[in-house]
């Protein structure tokens, strides 16, 4: 089954910071949250995609299972290239996240990482900051819409922090959607052309032309087989 990485940016109007006097481990040390709207459902966004209510309130429980409960629910600060999260690159941590109608509300604690720092201070600068849902899903065109697309099997990666984009077709967009995934045979969601494209970097001095029309045959397959 082919995904395409998602990032969905909400509008800094509706993101909230709020200064704690306890942090998670009941010390006084004031912590940094951020509070607010996460992402929307049933709603044509402003990169003409609408997400299900019902596949979204699935996947939000999901999350909290998997991550926000065991605390793993990182944020990184900007957008990667890819549908991992990096550790050195957080910023944040999700505490809360929950559906209000078709609205993904969420609070994040603001870590004391190298990034978290950095967005620390960003915010108490005045800096308006907004956060980005980071998720994989398959696009798929909606009749009578001209340019919107549907997105089915949602599935969660982070919500990241990333300076308010004016335009949401930004460059990031175009990065992250040009890479397609597909769902392993062990659960795990891998980069099918990072694939094909290391395959061919590796290049055997023998057979050359076998060893190509394989590679070729593999790619094809995975992109028929798993769509």
């Amino acid at each position: 089954m082919v995904h395409k990485l998602l990032v969905e940016p909400t509008g800094s109007r509706n993101i909230e910071y709020v200064i704690e006097e306890k942090n998670l481990n009941g010390d006084k040390e004031p912590r940094m949250f951020i509070v607010g709207e996460y992402m929307c459902a049933e709603k044509e966004n402003k990169n003409h995609r609408v997400y299900c209510n019902q596949e979204m309130s699935k996947e939000v429980l999901r999350y909290n299972k998997d991550f926000i409960e065991n605390k793993r629910a990182l944020g990184e600060l900007n957008h990667p290239e890819n549908a991992e999260v990096s550790l050195d690159r957080a910023c944040h941590l999700v505490t809360e996240l929950y559906m209000d109608r078709n609205t993904c509300m969420g609070k994040s604690l603001v870590l004391d990482t190298p990034c978290g720092k950095v967005l620390q201070s960003l915010i108490k600068d005045g800096v308006q900051c907004g956060v980005s849902s980071r998720a994989l899903g398959k696009l798929i065109p909606m009749e009578g819409k001209e340019d919107t697309n549907k997105v089915e099997d949602m599935r969660l990666i982070a919500i990241d922090c990333v300076a308010d984009p004016s335009n949401p077709g930004s460059f990031v967009n175009g990065i992250l959607e040009s890479k397609q995934y597909v769902l392993s045979d062990a659960g795990k969601f891998e980069e099918i052309y990072d694939q094909f494209e290391d395959a061919l970097a590796t290049l055997p001095t023998k057979d050359v032309e076998d060893y190509l029309k394989e590679q070729v045959m593999q790619f094809i397959s995975k992109l028929q087989g798993k769509s």
